[in-house]
């Protein structure tokens, strides 16, 4: 069987994987991005607690993500659980470290006029500082999101969802008839996942970030 003919005859099973792919690495972001950024705010005015943060969430990536994966399922069991807990922490390094990088970033200046018109310190963070660290947030968010596309393919390990399972099952039959179409659809459903993911912050960037500042 060619591949476009597994491809028509398998579609149904292959929007379903991707659908599940998707949704997985967009939850994990959502929660990345949140911790990340809660984090780079809580130590980018401190040296050491800024660079404790970066090692901390660099640290995490040494470990290998088959390994991460395996590590957990005696703690939280298999299935959706361990896939959440490894993307989640995998995606924190280019968040955190841009959140500090950008927060910064930010003129001094700008921030002490802020306070002189009398905003409080929450009031110039939300108002003054994120807007203005959000370009290279927004850059880490993306970075962190292709990372976390091919991570994911590794949740099948574990009984999670998504792509990883299309190429697992081609691994594990490698010699029959449809193993390596297997692992093309997966892997080829992975690429244009993240593709589309990295258009929409494309997007995402045009519509948040003002003109002045992206150029």
């Amino acid at each position: 069987m060619g591949f476009w003919d597994y491809v028509s005859n398998r579609h149904q099973q292959l929007l379903t994987d991707a659908l599940q792919h998707a949704s997985a690495v967009f939850q994990c972001m959502v929660i990345a991005t949140v911790l990340g950024v809660v984090i780079g705010v809580a130590t980018y005015r401190s040296g050491w607690a800024a660079g404790l943060a970066i090692a901390s969430t660099s640290s995490i990536l040494t470990i290998p993500s088959l390994a991460m994966i395996g590590l957990l399922i005696p703690l939280v069991g298999l299935g959706v659980a361990p896939t959440v807990v490894t993307l989640t922490l995998y995606g924190l390094l280019p968040i955190v470290r841009n959140a500090i990088v950008g927060l910064r970033g930010v003129d001094p200046s700008l921030v002490d006029a802020a306070k002189g018109i009398g905003m409080s310190r929450i009031a110039r963070l939300l108002r003054v500082e994120l807007p203005l660290a959000w370009p290279p947030i927004l850059t880490g968010i993306r970075v962190s999101t292709q990372m976390l596309m091919g991570i994911a393919a590794i949740a099948a390990y574990a009984s999670g969802p998504g792509l990883g399972n299309e190429i697992f099952r081609g691994i594990a039959s490698l010699g029959s008839a449809n193993a390596i179409n297997q692992v093309l659809a997966g892997t080829l459903g992975i690429v244009v996942l993240a593709l589309l993911f990295d258009a929409a912050y494309v997007l995402i960037g045009r519509l948040t970030i003002p003109r002045g500042i992206r150029v």
